[in-house]
Order: C-alpha cells, then structure tokens, then sequence
C-alpha cells in the first residue's frame, strides 16, 4: 500500500515542482531580453526532440554539441538575472529593509519633499517582479545605494540625467537617464506632461511603481497598473508606497488599495 501511494505521489511531485519553475522562469524573464533568449533555447530543444524522433542524426549530433557546452553558455548569459533571482530569495528581508526607517522609501520620500518644494521635476521607477532591464540599459547605467542627496543631484536642472527616469532595483539605484514607454491613452492623459504620461505608459506594460514630481505644480503623483494617483503630500506618498512594499500576508493588492483610497485622496486635495 505504502509503496503504492510512494509510485503515486512521488511523480506528482516531480510535476508539481517542474511546473512551478518553469512558470516562474518565464514570470521572472517576462519584459527582459533575456526573455527572447529563453525562448530561443526552448525552440532549439524543440528541434532538438523533433530530430530525435525523426532520426535526422546529422542535426542531432550538432544539437547534442551545443547542449553540451550549453549549461556555461546559459550561466554567463543569465549572470545578472540570476544572481538577482538569489537575491530575491530573502525577499522578506529586503522588504524590511525598504520599509525600516532611514531605508530605501524613507530616502525617496525626502528626496521627493525636496523637489516637489522646489518645483524640480523627477520620475521614479521602483522594479518588483517583472524586471526592468530593458529600460535600465536605455539609460546611464550605476549601481549606487539609494539616497535622497543622489536623487536630489540626478534630477537637478542643467543636468544630464534631468529628464529621464531613475529605476531602483532592490536597495540600488540601477541607473538614471532611462526612457520610458509613453502612454497612448489620449483621452485620460491628455492633460498630463511627459513624466506622467512615462509613468503611466511603463506601469501599463510593467508591474513597477513610478514615482513622479511635477515640475510645473511640485505635486507628486504614483503610478500602479497603468492608474495615476495625484497630488499626493509626503504622509499620502509614503502610505501608498508602505502598502505596495509590506510582506504579502499584510497588504491589500497595488490595485485594491489604489481603488480605495483614489475617492479619499481625490475629495481631500479637491476640498
């Protein structure tokens, strides 16, 4: 009987486990380049099989070469995106670490009161599940620990990196100068300026959270799932980013909280 249940479970085990990393393979990759690349080895293993079954031996001998140097090839071209994918492994700790006072949202919420005081425009990307290495080789690319002092320099006027985005990766600034995808909802955004319009535009195709400083009115504004909260003040700004940063078990979804606080934060800066 036992061994019987052992035949039984054993496999669905191995399926249950196979299943689950693939899938969050293909969730870590998705909107990187190295997503393509993923894909073009599933395509060669595709070919790999069909040769295989056809007895196509010349094209299984070469397939069956390139396999075997394929592990050294795959390790140095997924460097970056693995040693991020272990260091995500302690993603409770790193949550704290955002969350703690003098940490990561703490830096950005001062440095956002300062520009928004002084009318300097700024726009933020913080990177969560889905990365954003597509848009981080766009830019300058840096790795600096975040703070308000660096965030105040990269968005100073007469600067180069003024006028594009900042994305923070983990507690680093990954790089500054970064474009943006603009968002093509023409009827809601046309009243927006270019940096919420980039913010929107990136959180429609991305699940990060973007920061923007206006420069015309100081007011600061989040970005989440391609919907906008505006005129946030710093309490405002660092609830909606405390809740979009606290460990799953604790929160609402980005969504959820965005849906109900939006009639709250829209009446108090309308009244």
């Amino acid at each position: 009987m036992i061994d019987t249940l052992l035949s039984f479970w054993r496999p669905l085990l191995e399926i249950c486990f196979i299943w689950f990393l693939f899938f969050y393979l293909i969730r870590f990759f998705q909107g990187t380049r190295a997503m393509q690349v993923l894909m073009g080895l599933v395509m060669l293993a595709v070919v790999f099989n069909i040769a295989k079954i056809l007895g196509l031996d010349t094209i299984n001998w070469v397939l069956t070469k390139l396999f075997a140097v394929g592990v050294v090839a795959f390790l140095i071209i997924f460097q970056p995106e693995l040693r991020r994918g272990l260091a995500r492994i302690g993603q409770n700790t790193l949550l704290s670490s955002y969350l703690k006072k003098g940490g990561t949202v703490d830096e950005l919420i001062q440095a956002c009161e300062y520009l928004a005081r002084h009318k300097i425009g700024a726009l933020i990307a913080i990177e969560r599940d889905i990365g954003l290495k597509n848009y981080i080789e766009s830019g300058m690319t840096i790795d600096a620990k975040v703070g308000q002092e660096l965030l105040i320099t990269l968005f100073s006027p007469n600067t180069p990196t003024h006028d594009g985005g900042v994305i923070i990766v983990g507690e680093r600034i990954a790089s500054c100068g970064s474009l943006f995808p603009l968002s093509q909802n023409s009827d809601t955004f046309r009243f927006l300026g270019t940096r919420h319009r980039a913010a929107v535009g990136l959180t429609e195709e991305n699940d990060a959270v973007c920061v923007v400083v206006s420069e015309e009115t100081g007011n600061i504004s989040v970005a989440v799932h391609g919907k906008l909260t505006k005129n946030l003040d710093s309490t405002g700004l660092k609830k909606v980013l405390m809740n979009l940063f606290r460990p799953p078990h604790s929160k609402l979804s980005a969504r959820e909280f965005i849906e109900k606080n939006w009639k709250n934060l829209r009446e108090k800066h309308l009244s």
